[in-house]
Order: C-alpha cells, then sequence, then structure tokens
C-alpha cells in the first residue's frame, strides 16, 4: 500500500502520537497516523497537565479549546490516608502562572486526546488511519517501510514511533520488557453530585499511605468527580492477573480514613491497571526512524507526567525539524540529545517520589512528613525544574 507523496509516518495514535503529527505538520510534512484500534480514542479516566504541558497545547493551537472542558484547580495537596491531616500543599494561583507561563490543569484524557485529534483533522497537512497494527519497519533505500498486521506496507521519508509502553517499535533499538511495579490502579468517574460534599472541587487531593494512595480531582468543567485508587499487591504473580484484585484492594484500605472509605465505594472494579515502567535508554534513532513518548520513556504516574512529556517531546521535535529541514537523521538525533537525559530524570524521579509517599517504615515517615510539613505552599523550589522546562516553546507567533 503505498503513499503517492512521501509522508513522515506515525506508529500511534494516541495523546503522543497526533502530537508527534502535529509537530511534523508544523514543519511542513505530510503526515500520516497509523492507529491500530478501529476507531480514534483515549480510554483512561483523567489526566494532570502541568505548565510545561499547557505551553505545548497553547504551541499548537488547542489551549482555548482544552479550557473549554478542563478544571483550573487552586492547590495540589497532600493528606495522610488514615487521619485526613494536611501533609502539604502546592498553590497553583496567580503566582504559580505568573512564574511558569501557564495554569496547572485536570481533565478527561478523552477530552484531551479528542482536542488533539480534532486538530489533526482539520489540518491538511495530516491523515488519519485506523486499523495498523504495524507489525515492522524497515529503512531502505526508498525510504522507511512499515508492515501492518496484514502485510501491508507503508513507505514514508521518516517514522516517528509513538506506539505506547508495549511499543513494537522500540524493539528496533533495546532488547527489554515493560517492568511492573507490582502496584495497581483502578480508576474512574462518577457525577459530581454523588460525591460527598466534603469533598474540596478546588483541589487535586493525593491521600497517600504505607503502599497505596489514592488521587482525587474533578473533571469536564467539574460535571465529574475523577478518582484513582492505587495499592502494591502483596499476591503479585508474573505473567497472571489473579493479584491487585477489587477484594484485595478492599482489605488493603482498611482502616483508612472515611471520605477514603466512600472514594473506594465508588471507583470501578471491572478493570485493574497494573502499573508498568521501562528503565531508561541511551538511544532511540536509527536513521530516519526515532521514538516519542511512552514507547521511548514509559515511566510511572507518580510525577503525573507521561502525557506531559509525550507533549515536550512533540515540541521539541517541531523545532528540531524546523531547524533541520529534510535532514530527518540529522533532526531525530539532535531531538533525543536533548530530550534523553530530560525524560531520564523524570522516569527515575517518578520512581523515587513513589517510594516516598508509599514509604512504610515509621522513620521514614516521621521524616517525609516532617520536611513536607516545613515546606511552604507557594515554595515552588521542588517543582521548578518541572514545570520550568525553557525548552519548551509556546505558540508559534
Amino acid at each position: 500500500m503505498g503513499i503517492a507523496e512521501k509522508e513522515v509516518l506515525v506508529i500511534g495514535g494516541g495523546i503522543g502520537g497526533v502530537a508527534a503529527a502535529l509537530a511534523s505538520a508544523e514543519a511542513g510534512h505530510k503526515t500520516t497516523i497509523l492507529e491500530q484500534a478501529p476507531v480514534f480514542g483515549e480510554i483512561g479516566a483523567g489526566i494532570q497537565m502541568g505548565p510545561n504541558a499547557m505551553a505545548v497545547l497553547d504551541r499548537f493551537g488547542v489551549a482555548d479549546e482544552i479550557a473549554k472542558v478542563a478544571v483550573f484547580p487552586q492547590r495540589l495537596v497532600l493528606k495522610d490516608v488514615y487521619t485526613a491531616k494536611e501533609l502539604a500543599s502546592l498553590d497553583l494561583g496567580d503566582e504559580f502562572k505568573a512564574k511558569y507561563g501557564f495554569p496547572y490543569i485536570v481533565l478527561h484524557r478523552s477530552d484531551l486526546h479528542r482536542v488533539l485529534v480534532d486538530a489533526a483533522e482539520k489540518n491538511p497537512l495530516i491523515s488519519l488511519v485506523n486499523d495498523q497494527i504495524i507489525e515492522t519497519v524497515e529503512e531502505n533505500e526508498s525510504g522507511v517501510t512499515v508492515t501492518n498486521q496484514r502485510g501491508e506496507q507503508f513507505t514514508g521519508k521518516a517514522v516517528i514511533g509513538a506506539d505506547g509502553l508495549k511499543s513494537k517499535a522500540r524493539k528496533y533499538f533495546v532488547d527489554d520488557e515493560p517492568i511492573c511495579s507490582e502496584y495497581v490502579a483502578y480508576r474512574g468517574t462518577v457525577p459530581i453530585e454523588e460525591i460527598s460534599s466534603d469533598a474540596n472541587m478546588d483541589d487535586v487531593i493525593m491521600w497517600i499511605g504505607p503502599n497505596l494512595h489514592v488521587v482525587q480531582y474533578p473533571v469536564r468543567k467539574g460535571e465529574l468527580y475523577n478518582q484513582v485508587v492505587v495499592f502494591k499487591s502483596l499476591n503479585y504473580k508474573p505473567d497472571s492477573d489473579d493479584w491487585g484484585t477489587p477484594e484485595e484492594m478492599d482489605k488493603v484500605f482498611e482502616g483508612c480514613h472515611p471520605l477514603v472509605e466512600t472514594a473506594l465505594s465508588f471507583i470501578q472494579r471491572q478493570i485493574r491497571w497494573p502499573m508498568y515502567d521501562r528503565l531508561p535508554i541511551e538511544n532511540w534513532t536509527k536513521g530516519n526512524f526515532t521514538l516519542l513518548g511512552d514507547a521511548a520513556h514509559p515511566m510511572l504516574q507518580y510525577l503525573a507526567q507521561g502525557g506531559c512529556q509525550a507533549l515536550e517531546d512533540a515540541s521539541y521535535l517541531a523545532d528540531m525539524l524546523l531547524e533541520h529541514g529534510e535532514n530527518f537523521e540529522q533532526a531525530f538525533l539532535a531531538y533525543q540529545e536533548e530530550r534523553i537525559p530530560r525524560t531520564t530524570k523524570v522516569q527515575s524521579s517518578a520512581r523515587k517520589w513513589g517510594e516516598i509517599i508509599h514509604a512504610v517504615d515509621s522513620t521514614s515517615i516521621l521524616l517525609r512528613n516532617t520536611l513536607l510539613e516545613k515546606t511552604p505552599a507557594k515554595e515552588f523550589e521542588m517543582v521548578d525544574w518541572l514545570y520550568g522546562y525553557e525548552k519548551v516553546k509556546s505558540k508559534v507567533k
């Protein structure tokens, strides 16, 4: 299956893949997104977007549409899962916005994805093709050829692998597998009117305890309340689904604060999400073929940066494609030179933050809580490296 004019091919139509296509199109390249699902869509529940991601959404011209479906929280709050004591907060108000140039938002993943897909569909340089499970990638004299599950081939002038945690594109750079953290998540949204009036609709709340946490915040302009329940399973078995069950969740959270018990009563129990990452790798690029997003750097969710880092990737890739024209190999090498150290730090920091919030022994918990309680709500030094990333340009004027 040929493409008349050589295009950039993007494997994967999730948040990172669609952003990669917008980046490629911004640099003037005709681009085709090859998505494995029969329709474009995003599963999951809420997603958090720091100002580092908002700058990219602004750059790609979708910030106004995003604002229509987002919630703009006032604070990020850490609470003790048993006592409900507030351990720390980060003020997301005017000073935060002024410092980083953009707000912190929360929204439904499907809303974010829909806005990005709408932007891609309106872009005359971008085509979206479904039902494409890309099995192989091969560079040859005519370009880079990808082959789908039916043996059909597309040949492009460059390929961006954005096919997520279970990426097949990644196997051309490293022989590795996703690493299970032995934690599972249960996610869901409920109508806001079903939530207790005790819930603070202005905050993103993370309840933390030994080997567990719960995240809560409103989405879809405050119509829905997003909840994520996460815990380490003591019954973990590789290559099995018989661990981290809803029954184990109920047992693990016994004795937690009544507000958390209420959250558990609303959580959807049909889908369990084992939590994986992979170790950072030193190279994502081979000729006119590179990786982006979770295919390049899948991370644990504890810093709420998976989607944000994919968007940062796309923005910096756009800069390099604009700079290097048709020299994709040079553009991709320059892109990864900047992005690999950055995403490696976020990946490793997400793991460390998970250990901190899930601390088990009493000394570690006391030390953590003492340090957190001494941190002022407008002390941005701890998050500056994350949200103050200077290599993201907002809208191209």
